[in-house]
């Protein structure tokens, strides 16, 4: 993994692996969050109208592609899923499928990550065209997303174990 000279860079990189894949004080990250589910605990809705495990993660997916377009200043693409904030869950839901789009979201967190670890530092505080956002919020906001949303299955994860 390429490391970054720069504090303020290696400061939101460890942000965005704690919140992703590496152990953190704060409990639960992203992927241990989907660690062990079944096909049926990942499709399961907490009610009507709620977004179940598996539409949480491609949403955390899709986010990740769009914060790592900004970085890298790449205009108008297309998401692999659709729609694309909140994209479909497979029509088959078995461990194969999970296992597909389960690397959707690996391959978005990597090219986030390589868009950090590349990005100027002189630029953080900079905001891009379009945007009302600095490029800094926008790499911790995505650490934060992550968070809300491993919280968010871990909260769908006990409220399964009462049903």
């Amino acid at each position: 993994m390429p490391k970054s000279r720069d504090p303020r860079i290696r400061l939101l990189l460890d942000l965005i692996d704690q919140s992703y894949d590496r152990r953190a004080w704060h409990g639960t990250n992203l992927r241990g969050s989907l660690r062990g589910l079944t096909p049926a605990q990942l499709i399961w809705r907490p009610g009507k109208g709620r977004h179940n495990i598996w539409e949480i993660m491609l949403h955390a997916a899709y986010w990740k592609y769009i914060v790592a377009r900004r970085l890298v200043g790449g205009g108008k693409g297309e998401f692999e899923r659709s729609p694309s904030d909140w994209p479909e869950i497979p029509d088959k839901c078995d461990a194969a499928s999970w296992k597909r789009d389960l690397a959707v979201l690996t391959k978005y967190h990597k090219l986030v990550r390589e868009a950090v670890t590349n990005f100027p530092p002189r630029k953080l505080l900079t905001i891009p065209e379009k945007s009302k956002r600095r490029y800094e919020e926008y790499i911790y906001g995505i650490a934060s997303h992550d968070l809300y949303h491993a919280g968010q299955i871990q909260l769908i994860k006990r409220l399964q174990k009462k049903q």
